[in-house]
């Protein structure tokens, strides 16, 4: 007999078991790439999955309504941040397998239908990670690994079982190899939740079918308070025999008692604390589940099951999922370094992830109002950090996907203001609904950004009229304050120097498509709230502040400090004074002219600052003086030295940030994904620009840090980027052609790049400090430059 009584020792044995399956090195996540290698097989899931990435490295489909992966801890909410995916990397033990998970959030929920194989004994509790055996847990080795775009493999070292996961639209797929004379179990577990707490789950139904369907639900008190989420499973092999067992106990009024369980046949349970244990008996051959879900309930779960997950050919789903991704990934074929291309497309993998369809095959979807709506003629998206996501990520999807993936975007935002109880656009929403996480009504942006990319697969007056619900619903933010003052008083609602320069923006991209419309009114009103940042700027310290009612700046004042409810979200008046991205003209102006902004942006860099200045704002990452790449209001900043004139500044800062703030690596994220902002932003800088004011239809350049890259529009044209002499020594661009002719302005319009054409960028050692220099080549701002 063998006994392993070490955790090494358990998780070689397991792969000596399993001999004849991949025991892969999840550590391949940091090989370069070889050449010859795809996209697909470029892009390594595992990076963001330590430190504060917050990604998951499981199995999805671009979109898809599944994320199924593992969870090694589903810690109390207050102490969860780090497994905001479920995953941690520097994690030994995995607690199971669920269907949902959100990639690279910065507060989190989900976690659902909890899967966990196992053999031998059943144990119905977790028990301690750091005592094998003590629990339904298991250790395991990143050595058994397999992390690839839609599959995902590991060996869980306690049970000796070969878990593989794969997905489809709507379907979760998994794979159990149990060893050879073990009796064999699959524990459901509708108890943990990611940011947990005692009484989280408010009810939960499991029920076993006739025909051996399992289904059920549970409704949570989390990010989404009252979130239903419906379930129905099938297994490949029938049970041998099945517990469904409430574990509450003390519970005050247990009204009367049902029939008898049937351990082999129909079943069902409710209660707060379920679990459900099937059991197959000793097995020859895999066990394969299969999970369909759904926010409306267990009979359209079945429905998505039936439709997306036919049959039992795991291979042949694993297949798709990878066809899936190589479709995507093929929009944009890239010749780099290969940390370069690693990380690309890794960027790529991550930032078409979100949103998720939310939706059944019958067009049915829970809205905001928590009733049950249904989509006619367009798929119902929702996993929306609208924060995050309007700055680079919505403005990408336009070169890589289909116009109708675009146009249901924006239908899933105006369906989601017409479901509204309040009538405005969603904040932050997933699954249908509404969080009120983060700040500003940025999915006015994402719908103006659209239009003006020339979208029109969506009604654009039943848009306009869903932008300005949400521009001038009162209640919301201190816009009734803000209406009134022009700015937000920091007296009447925190946070209100971000909100006030937040709120000018989304104005400004209201205005640029009532404009765009025709409905001159609109436009001009709009126009002058974007000017409210002007409201907030302190000419004498050069800083974005806080206001109070009175007219007043608040006192005392540090452009350093920063907190929860503090003057600024997320942030300090360091990152946040530069947050004009439709003014920089008028900024420059204020602060007195170009070497006056130049100056203020190499403080910024170069401030020598300690990160522990930051330690109780857990989203302040990634730090280069006060510059904060792991937050994105610093996302565009690198970018604003071409307003000022002096572009090879934003080359040298866009060097530093790439050198130090990404790596194909477990902890190659210096912070949150926040479902593919940060990766989008990667994307953009790697071709060489930036949508730094999303509506605008401009993209300032940077420098390029790709040798060669052909973007495969979605309209059949194709852009290539092209740099000769790009290495380390050669970090300034020399000068710049776009299709053969000298481009003199730092910008690229959306029209340059979807006609078609080639930019081709000659890089060199020194700065080229002539090209790009005058205002008139210098990106759109409302105020003239001085």
């Amino acid at each position: 007999m063998l006994i392993a009584s070490s955790r090494s020792a358990r998780i070689a044995l397991a792969c000596t078991l399993l001999s004849t399956l991949p025991c892969l090195a999840g550590a391949a996540a940091t090989h370069a790439a070889r050449p010859g290698e795809s996209a697909w097989q470029q892009v390594d899931p595992m990076i963001g999955t330590g430190g504060g990435g917050h990604t998951f490295p499981g199995a999805t489909v671009p979109f898809g309504m599944i994320q199924l992966s593992p969870d090694t801890a589903m810690p109390y909410f207050k102490h969860a941040y780090k497994w905001a995916a479920g995953y941690q990397y520097g994690d030994h033990s995995i607690l199971g397998f669920s269907e949902t998970h959100f990639s690279g959030s910065g507060h989190s929920d989900l976690g659902d239908v909890l899967l966990m194989p196992g053999t031998g004994t059943i144990q119905l509790d977790p028990g301690d990670p750091d005592k094998p055996g003590s629990g339904y847990r298991s250790d395991f080795s990143h050595a058994t690994e397999v992390a690839q775009p839609g599959y995902y493999a590991v060996t869980l070292a306690t049970p000796g079982v070969r878990v593989e996961l794969t997905a489809g639209r709507r379907v979760g797929w998994h794979r159990y190899t149990f060893p050879k004379g073990e009796d064999a179990h699959v524990l459901l577990d509708l108890r943990p939740s990611i940011y947990d707490y005692p009484g989280k789950v408010l009810w939960a139904r499991l029920r076993v079918r006739a025909d051996g369907t399992v289904t059920g639900y549970r409704e949570t008190r989390g990010w989404a308070p009252g979130r239903q989420l419906y379930f129905a499973m099938r297994f490949s092999r029938p049970m041998t025999s099945h517990q469904l067992v409430d574990r509450e106990t003390d519970i005050p009024y247990k009204g009367f008692k049902g029939p008898a369980p049937n351990p082999t046949g129909v079943d069902a349970i409710a209660g707060k604390q379920l679990e459900g244990v099937f059991e197959f008996g000793k097995l020859s051959r895999p066990l394969l589940a299969k999970v369909a879900i759904s926010t409306v309930s267990e009979d359209n779960a079945i429905a998505n099951l039936d439709a997306d997950g036919k049959g039992w050919d795991f291979d042949a789903r694993r297949a798709e999922a990878r066809q899936a991704w190589e479709t995507a990934f093929s929009a944009i074929d890239v010749d780099a370094p290969a940390y370069v291309e690693k990380s690309f497309y890794a960027a790529m993998y991550h930032a078409l992830i979100a949103p998720n369809i939310a939706m059944d095959v019958n067009g049915e979807y829970r809205g905001p109002d928590y009733a049950v709506h249904t989509a006619k003629d367009f798929t119902f998206y929702s996993s929306w950090s609208l924060w995050d996501v309007y700055r680079a990520e919505m403005p990408l999807m336009a070169f890589i996907q289909p116009p109708q993936r675009i146009n249901d975007f924006v239908n899933s935002l105006i369906a989601a203001q017409q479901d509204s109880p309040y009538g405005i656009l969603p904040v932050w929403a997933y699954q249908g609904l509404e969080t009120w996480c983060m700040i500003g009504y940025h999915a006015v942006s994402v719908i103006a950004n659209a239009y003006m990319q020339g979208f029109r697969g969506f009604d654009a007056k039943a848009a306009l009229k869903a932008m300005l619900a949400s521009a001038t619903y009162a209640p919301y933010g201190d816009l009734r304050d803000y209406m009134k003052l022009g700015y937000v008083p920091i007296d009447r609602e925190p946070e209100a120097a971000s909100k006030t320069v937040e709120y000018a923006f989304d104005d400004w991209t209201l205005a640029q498509m009532a404009q765009s419309l025709g409905d001159k009114d609109i436009a001009r009103a709009f126009f002058k709230r974007a000017g409210n940042w002007r409201n907030v700027f302190d000419a004498k310290t050069g800083f974005i502040r806080a206001k109070k009612s009175d007219g007043t700046f608040r006192t005392p004042f540090d452009p350093a400090a920063a907190g929860y409810g503090s003057d600024y979200t997320e942030g300090n008046a360091w990152q946040y004074s530069w947050y004009e991205p439709q003014d920089i003209g008028g900024l420059i102006r204020e602060l007195g002219g170009d070497d006056k902004l130049v100056a203020k942006l190499d403080a910024l860099f170069d401030a020598k600052v300690d990160p522990k200045e930051f330690a109780n704002v857990e989203d302040i990452s990634g730090l280069i003086g006060y510059y904060a790449h792991g937050n994105e209001p610093s996302h565009h900043i690198a970018y604003l030295y071409d307003y000022a004139g002096e572009p090879w500044k934003t080359q040298q800062r866009l060097q530093q940030i790439m050198d130090s703030e990404y790596a194909p690596t477990p902890t190659g994220l210096v912070g949150n994904d926040d479902l593919g902002q940060m990766s989008a932003w990667y994307i953009f800088t790697a071709l060489g620009f930036y949508p730094v004011a999303p509506a605008s239809n401009q993209y300032v350049i940077g420098r390029p840090f790709v040798r060669r890259a052909v973007m495969h529009l979605p309209n059949g044209k194709t852009f290539t980027i092209s740099a000769d002499g790009l290495d380390k020594q050669h970090p300034y661009i020399g000068s710049v052609t776009l299709d053969g002719k000298p481009l003199r302005s730092d910008y690229l319009t959306y029209v340059d790049i979807t006609r078609g054409g080639t930019l081709h960028f000659t890089m060199q050692a020194q700065p080229n400090r002539t090209w790009a220099t005058s205002p008139k080549d210098r990106p759109y701002s409302m105020t003239a430059y001085p």
